[in-house]
Parts: structure tokens; C-alpha cells; sequence
């Protein structure tokens, strides 16, 4: 773990560059995590299982010669090094790793690193300032502690099902690993965090992160209403405090009206040609049309289904200046005029698969570089350079490999050869 000096980084580096990273995680929660701190320089390399690699990798399909490009989503930037935990020589090469490592991340359920000898106080033995989060369903604590749980069921426990989806029909699941990515997002704070904190004091520190924990404090609105007494319930697209904020039918779509004060909502009636819903008691104000929302709802959908989207659009944003937006598909999303303009999805040559996109670390800082530069591994693609980086000799890592570090497949293979 040698870093620079604060004389000999570069004012335009990348923030994290010389921060090691190993992550041990499976599918989302840490790799998100591990690929925020890659956007921002840190070398992060993958710790996998020999053969069998990241789960996240054959999830699917569709597949792209049997590699997932969800897998890439979460995976740019990153080293891919294969190590047989359970072996004797992958351990004692785990260990060299992680002495030189600045942050550890791993998902596995509460118990699992002791039991496989990767937890915080026997890898503290090997490097006594590393910075360990552990991430898993409900923390390291409490009566779940040792329960399974993705983004599915935390979608469910935490109450975001509840509350998503039409009224009066079941739960429904965002349509995205919401709270997988919130987790990540929380992990990757929290190292920085701890990374700061390395900075002042000289200590690492070990981090607990539940995903239910990760995903409460995003309720708000709804935790707000139950700390008033209330209930809150599926809404479809309203929102549960303002009014007109949600998504109408159009000629030929959906729009979305953000309507957060009663200037807006005067000039949304003055743009649409509704100045009688101004002397209407029932919209007076916010508070009168959050209480009578479906009322609202029918006034103004018959309204916004007499043209387009486009057409609506036209009135609202370039002439009105309000807030509304168009229900974009995926595809819309990433190359519509204003994500080309940011060069939000960018282009990464893959050694095997030609160009891959990437949609791009969204952090643009003024006197820092950000973003990625190196696609996704393969499995064991660094399992020789992230060891020649140590400073093994070609010798020594020949002699991992026949002692099975890597796994069986590679140890057979250098046998053979």
C-alpha cells in the first residue's frame, strides 16, 4: 500500500489511483460498489472461483457468445484473478494480496469469511489498516442476521413493494435491482469514507452494511407518512405529497408533469389551456389537490390525451419552460441528443468481443479525471500479472499454479504443457 504524497500526485489524476481494491463479491451489491471506486482510478481486481467465475457472469440471457452483457454493466475496468479459497496455496495468495490491498469488499452471508479465514480479524493480521466491508441481506447482527436475501425480497421487507404499482391490484417489483444498487451506492460511500478517515487518523476500519438497513432511509416520503400516523399505499405514478406530479397518457405515450409549487401549477393550467381548474376548489392548493388526486387525475388526462408527446413537450418545455418529460424506452434512455452531448455511453475495445458500450462513471469533476478505460475481464484473465504486480517471479507463480491456487483446469493445464 504505497501511496503518494500530496507533492507528487498530479492535480489532474484520477482520485483513487493508487488505491488497491480486492472484491470478493457475487452479482451486484459489492460490484457496483468496487465499479464506482474504478470510475475514480482504484485498481480493483475480482477475486473468483476457479472455473465457475462471478455468478453475475452466466445470468442471462441474452448472451453474447456466452458472456453476459449484464456482467459487463457491473465489470468495467476491473482484473479477474481465479483463486481456490479452500486450497492451502490460494490462501497464502490471497493473503500477499490483501497485504498490499487498501479495501476489501465482500457479500458473502454472516459467517462465511470465518469460516473460510478472509474475515476482518484474521486479515487484519496480514495488513492491520485495511479498510473491510462487509456486505449481506440484514447485517451481522440481529435475529436475520443469517437469513438469504436479494433484491427481491429486500424490495419486499423494506416496503418498496407496497408501495409501487396501481391501487387495489398486487405488489409490484421496480423494474431495475433497485435495492442491490443501493447497497452498492452505500458501500461505495462508506469506503470513501473510511478512506478519509485512513487519511486522518491511520486507522482502517471494518464496515457493516445490511440491505435492508441500505434501503430504508430511501422511503422517505413514505417513512414520513407512517411517523404521521398514516398508511401509505400503491399510488401508480402519483405521488403521495404533490400533485399534479405524475405520468399522463397522451395521444401517442406518456408524460411526466412535475408540478412541486403553485407556480408551476398556474402556469401548467396557463400552458394547457385549463385556467378553469384555477377556480376549481377542489386543486386550489397542493394540499386540496394531493386530497383529491383522481378528480385531478381525470381533468387533466383528458386534456393531455388531445396530442402528442412531442407536441406536448413543445408547449410545456421550449415554450413554457415546466418541468415535463417524456417515458423514454431503454433504448431512448441511452441515445437520445442529450446523452450523446454528455458522452454518457462510450465505446471500450474488448479484446475478444471488438467495441462494447459503457455507460460512462457520471461523476465529472473540474480538477479530476473519472470514468472507465479497460473492459470487463474475462475469468482469470490477470491470475499471472495481478501476482507480477506483487513482485512474484514467473517461477513462483508457475509454482501457485501447480499448487492449485488458481484451481484444478489451470493446474492440469500447466501439467499437460
Amino acid at each position: 500500500m504505497t501511496q503518494k504524497t500530496n507533492a507528487e500526485r498530479d492535480s489532474n489524476e484520477k482520485i483513487l489511483e493508487d488505491i488497491n481494491v480486492l472484491d470478493m463479491s457475487t452479482f451486484v451489491t459489492g460490484g457496483f460498489c468496487s465499479l464506482m471506486l474504478a470510475g475514480q482510478g482504484a485498481q480493483v481486481t475480482k477475486i473468483e472461483r476457479p472455473e465457475a467465475g462471478d455468478d453475475i457472469r452466466h445470468s442471462g440471457p441474452p448472451f453474447i457468445d456466452e458472456t453476459s452483457p449484464y456482467f459487463w454493466s457491473v465489470n468495467y475496468n476491473k482484473q479477474s484473478v481465479e483463486l481456490d479459497l479452500k486450497s492451502e496455496a490460494g490462501m497464502e495468495a490471497f493473503y500477499d494480496l490483501a497485504h498490499k490491498a487498501d479495501v476489501i469488499i465482500q457479500n458473502f452471508r454472516p459467517g462465511t469469511a470465518e469460516r473460510l479465514g478472509v474475515d476482518y480479524e484474521s486479515l487484519r493480521e496480514h495488513n492491520d489498516d485495511i479498510i473491510y466491508c462487509a456486505i449481506s441481506a440484514f447485517g451481522q447482527t440481529g435475529p436475520w442476521q443469517e437469513r438469504p436475501g436479494y433484491d427481491l425480497l429486500i424490495q419486499g421487507m423494506s416496503g418498496i413493494m407496497e408501495v409501487t404499482g396501481e391501487p387495489n391490484r398486487q405488489p409490484v417489483k421496480v423494474g431495475l435491482p433497485m435495492t442491490d444498487l443501493i447497497t452498492g451506492m452505500w458501500a461505495g460511500f462508506g469506503v470513501m469514507g473510511a478512506l478519509y478517515r485512513r487519511e486522518l487518523t491511520g486507522d482502517g476500519d471494518y464496515i457493516d452494511l445490511g440491505m435492508l438497513d441500505a434501503t430504508l432511509p430511501w422511503l422517505t416520503k413514505q417513512a414520513g407518512k407512517v411517523f404521521a400516523g398514516e398508511s401509505p399505499s400503491r399510488m401508480g405514478t402519483k405521488d403521495p405529497v404533490l400533485a399534479p406530479y405524475q405520468t399522463f397518457q397522451t395521444a401517442d405515450g406518456y408524460i411526466n408533469i412535475a408540478c412541486l409549487n403553485q407556480k408551476l401549477w398556474h402556469d401548467l393550467c396557463d400552458a394547457i389551456n385549463r385556467k378553469d381548474l384555477l377556480d376549481d376548489d377542489r386543486f386550489e392548493t397542493n394540499a386540496d389537490r394531493v386530497n383529491h388526486i383522481d378528480e385531478l387525475e381525470k381533468e387533466l388526462e383528458q386534456t393531455f390525451r388531445e396530442q402528442t408527446t412531442e407536441e406536448w413537450m413543445a408547449t410545456l418545455v421550449e415554450t413554457a419552460g415546466l418541468p415535463a418529460g417524456p417515458v423514454m424506452d431503454v433504448e431512448d434512455a441511452l441515445t437520445n441528443e442529450q446523452t450523446q452531448a454528455r458522452e454518457t455511453v462510450q465505446y471500450i475495445d474488448h479484446p475478444e468481443y471488438g467495441e462494447i458500450p459503457v455507460i460512462e462513471h457520471p461523476l465529472n469533476f473540474e480538477n479530476a479525471e473519472t470514468g472507465f478505460e479497460g473492459a470487463p475481464p474475462e475469468l482469470g484473465e490477470h491470475n499471472r500479472e495481478a501476482f507480477r504486480q506483487l513482485g512474484y517471479s514467473e517461477a513462483a507463480i508457475d509454482e501457485l499454479v501447480k499448487r492449485g491456487a488458481f484451481g484444478e483446469q489451470m493446474q492440469a493445464q500447466t501439467t499437460t504443457d
